[in-house]
């Protein structure tokens, strides 16, 4: 079984949590290009699974629309939510309190090289997740995410958004559980650039308001099973208080 190391980064901004991933996939692709050059270096490259929140923010995929956010540049301003154009899959979406933010930075050779299948599986971890609680995911056709109700065209909304980018079969960015999220956040994007579909979290779907530690701990071992990873709790922070990278 290979290791992950888990860190729960708390709440964080967006921009440090990206900076870190960038930092640890560097880390990896360096070490991957060294060991390809000279045969006889040998050093291991850590999996890791980082676990945050974020303040307001909303990102928006490589590929995605500008015209997907529907709020001018001053009243994001005004209203204390952050923009990023970020280098992920995917078109716009909304990270805020009440969600479980996920960030896998696996070296897939040390899993499997396919990218399809770490997509389906992020998304497994969330339905048997979900599950626990009595919510049935689903995958919506030729969408990425989890959704409820996916085969009716009419009740079809996205619980979950999943997004990454791999480079050199590293993997960074992840995904956004919605577990007691305002949702109101949503109005102000066509999330993931799809009009005509909802958006929803378990508090609304269960009418009460959930453990989130509790949510995070059963996604976690979820996660284990799928990928056969012992995860084990990282011996020191990978962030100093004032989020300087440490490593």
């Amino acid at each position: 079984m290979k290791k992950v190391i888990l860190e729960d980064l708390k709440t964080i901004a967006y921009q440090e949590a990206w900076d870190l991933q960038e930092h640890l996939l560097k880390t990896g692709v360096d070490i991957k290009i060294k060991s390809s050059r000279e045969k006889s270096f040998s050093k291991e490259i850590k999996n890791y699974l980082l676990i945050c929140r974020h303040p307001h923010v909303y990102t928006l995929g490589k590929h995605g629309k500008f015209a997907h956010l529907l709020l001018q540049e001053e009243t994001l301003k005004e209203r204390g939510i952050e923009f990023y154009k970020t280098n992920r899959g995917g078109d716009i979406t909304y990270h805020g309190p009440g969600q479980l933010v996920v960030y896998p930075v696996l070296d897939l050779e040390q899993f499997f090289t396919d990218l399809k299948q770490y997509m389906r599986f992020l998304e497994e971890a969330v339905i048997l997740t979900l599950a626990e609680f009595g919510i049935k995911g689903e995958r919506l056709p030729k969408s990425t995410g989890v959704w409820l109700d996916a085969e009716d065209p009419f009740k079809a909304r996205k619980i979950c958004a999943l997004g990454v980018r791999c480079s050199r079969w590293i993997t960074i960015h992840g995904l956004a559980l919605n577990i007691n999220t305002d949702l109101s956040y949503f109005n102000n994007i066509i999330p993931c650039g799809i009009a005509n579909k909802g958006v929803t979290s378990m508090q609304k779907e269960l009418k009460r308001k959930l453990d989130e530690k509790k949510v995070q701990q059963i996604f976690t071992q979820k996660f284990a099973e799928l990928f056969k990873a012992e995860i084990i709790t990282a011996e020191k922070s990978l962030l100093n208080s004032s989020t300087e990278i440490l490593i």
